[in-house]
């Protein structure tokens, strides 16, 4: 009996341990309306590359522009099709800033949010707890979405994400808010 119940604890402890270091996921409509209901208490970053922003749309809804990843213009991935990304060095002190500037710590929920979500939507909210930031959540299928699988707009990412469920977005981008290094 001791030795199950030594193993369940440190069955849960584990799964809570793991739980805890991987970054949780929202919806966009949850998010949305987190950001409704308790947007001073919330950062909600935008990680994607400004210039991919300029092309893709923006939401106003978001704090703060703070590119997790640049595209690095002297590395184009001949094979890839595409630039290569690097890291932006100055990523998480941008957004300790960002938290300052609304009176938040480190402790404070933050949502980050890319084009799919998993290719720097999800990796830079893991970036960020690695380094201290305690509560750091991003959206699955982040602003643009998936691509749809067949049909007439295969390949097109017209399935869930920001833009798709009927989100505020628009083309313009608010000087106020986009990344300017």
């Amino acid at each position: 009996m001791r030795l199950l119940l030594t193993a369940l604890l440190m069955t849960f402890g584990l799964s809570f341990y793991a739980s805890a270091e991987e970054a949780l996921s929202l919806t966009p409509q949850e998010t949305y309306d987190l950001v409704q209901k308790q947007g001073d208490q919330i950062l909600f970053v935008d990680v994607r590359d400004p210039v991919e922003i300029m092309f893709i749309g923006f939401t106003d809804t978001v704090d703060k522009n703070l590119p997790f990843k640049l595209a690095d213009r002297t590395n184009f991935l001949a094979d890839k099709g595409r630039f290569a990304m690097k890291t932006n060095p100055d990523f998480a002190a941008g957004v300790e800033q960002a938290l300052k500037d609304k009176g938040l710590t480190k402790d404070a929920l933050i949502i980050t949010m890319c084009r799919s979500g998993s290719s720097r939507g999800k990796p830079s909210a893991e970036y960020l707890l690695e380094r201290g930031f305690s509560n750091v959540k991003y959206i699955d299928h982040g602003f643009q979405g998936s691509s749809a699988k067949e049909g007439k707009k295969a390949g097109m990412r017209i399935v869930n994400g920001w833009q798709n469920e009927g989100l505020p977005w628009s083309m313009t981008l608010n000087p106020e808010k986009i990344y300017r290094p």
